[in-house]
């Protein structure tokens, strides 16, 4: 950890809206695979990923290699949405290696750079396509908070900063969210088919396959199945926000491949240009886009730097099994860890949940158990955040090309924490 006078320039000037430098108070300088270093040479060890932005690790040379090669040559950085040989380049690997090895025939949309970019331009052209404005979206989801996608999150928090109404969004509960033994979507059919229910025809419903902040809460396949052919019977758009869940995080490149469905449109961004630059995308079925041109623009959807270092990352990861066999072999081993840590200590009733390598270790008996081991693994070496509701989920969010021996010693270091946040 740095001293504490390192980071006076950050609170004397930088707004107090910033947050987790609170929780991680180090000046970080640089970082390598799933390590980072602070400016007095501290490395880290990092469960964290840029919530869920490196994927494929910080730095990684090929990616890192694509990009000199790339600024070398005066690549051109910025052009707006003009054809460049970069996305031209982008666009041919996005559709040799995603779409077509999953049937997939949607159209691309670069929107502005970040993920609530993405989720407006999906709203947006869903309500447009359908000529209706209602939108359905489910409890503890997160979708960004730009107030399109704001009015679609559910966390009280960010929702009180909006300062205005968040309208035109219906809430349901998510999978789960009333228990184990009650399907969720029954009140969604219901309502749908009652004109006296209050559910004006949605023109979409939003969902994440995987919840990322809202807790790590996990659709079941036979749940995103009925919804899909719920809303497709009625003619509702299906989006599906891949921003967090997506590219890799769950073990399939999409989250909402395990269960075999096809959405309209698809939101994604953080990992998919694989070294960390801005970049997101809206996937549309050619009958969504109903867009004419220039009707949602934006200066920078066109990150050319981004789209060098997305095509290699497709290539060198998502030409054939390989990568998605790694981790699902990691997968087994966090899942094992987290599952024999919550046996250890039945008491706390910890409850595990996730996917691929994005997993929580949730902790509803004591909802400040989490954060008390966020900040003990830090004061260790570590770097993990936590999430839902009440920040009572330990998140588990390690670079995909992580190795075992980085994964154990990140999870002894949990194991040391929790004794240390039990000791008090």
């Amino acid at each position: 950890m740095s001293d504490p006078a390192a980071l006076d320039v950050f609170d004397r000037r930088e707004s107090e809206v910033r947050g987790y430098i609170r929780a991680f108070p180090t000046v970080f300088d640089r970082a390598v695979g799933s390590t980072l270093i602070d400016a007095d040479g501290r490395e880290y060890l990092d469960f964290f990923a840029g919530a869920g932005v490196l994927n494929y690790g910080h730095n990684n040379p090929v990616l890192v290699r694509a990009l000199v090669e790339y600024l070398e040559r005066g690549g051109i950085l910025h052009g707006l949405d003009m054809a460049t040989s970069a996305k031209k380049a982008f666009i041919e690997a996005f559709e040799r290696f995603v779409l077509e090895p999953r049937g997939l025939d949607h159209k691309l949309q670069f929107t502005g750079p970040t993920g609530a970019n993405a989720v407006e331009a999906a709203l947006k052209v869903a309500r447009q396509a359908t000529g209706r404005s209602n939108v359905v979206a489910f409890t503890n989801g997160f979708h960004g908070l730009s107030l399109g996608a704001l009015a679609a999150t559910g966390n009280s928090h960010y929702r009180a900063a909006a300062g205005v109404g968040l309208d035109d969004i219906a809430r349901l509960p998510y999978d789960g969210y009333l228990g184990p033994d009650v399907d969720t979507l029954d009140l969604f059919e219901k309502m749908l088919d009652d004109p006296g229910s209050g559910l004006d025809l949605p023109a979409a419903v939003i969902v994440e396959a995987v919840q990322g902040e809202g807790g790590i809460n996990v659709a079941s396949v036979p749940w995103l199945q009925r919804l899909r052919e719920l809303t497709a019977a009625r003619g509702i758009l299906l989006i599906l926000d891949e921003i967090q869940a997506g590219v890799g995080r769950t073990g399939w490149f999409f989250a909402f491949e395990a269960a075999g469905i096809v959405p309209d449109i698809v939101t994604v961004s953080k990992s998919i240009s694989g070294s960390g630059l801005p970049m997101s995308l809206v996937l549309l079925r050619p009958e969504v886009d109903v867009w004419k041109p220039g009707a949602h623009t934006g200066t920078f959807r066109g990150n050319n730097l981004a789209f060098a270092s997305a095509r290699v990352a497709l290539e060198t990861y998502w030409a054939d099994s390989a990568f998605t066999d790694a981790i699902a072999a990691k997968s087994e081993l966090l899942r094992g860890e987290l599952e024999q840590i919550a046996a250890e200590y039945p008491d706390l009733g910890f409850v595990v949940r996730g996917r691929g390598l994005m997993y929580g270790l949730a902790c509803d008996r004591d909802r400040g158990l989490a954060g008390r081991i966020s900040k003990a693994a830090f004061a260790r070496g570590l770097v993990i955040e936590t999430s839902g509701a009440f920040d009572e989920v330990l998140k588990f969010l390690p670079a995909l090309t992580i190795t075992d021996d980085e994964l154990r010693r990140g999870l002894g270091i949990v194991r040391e924490s929790l004794d240390a946040a039990l000791a008090g």
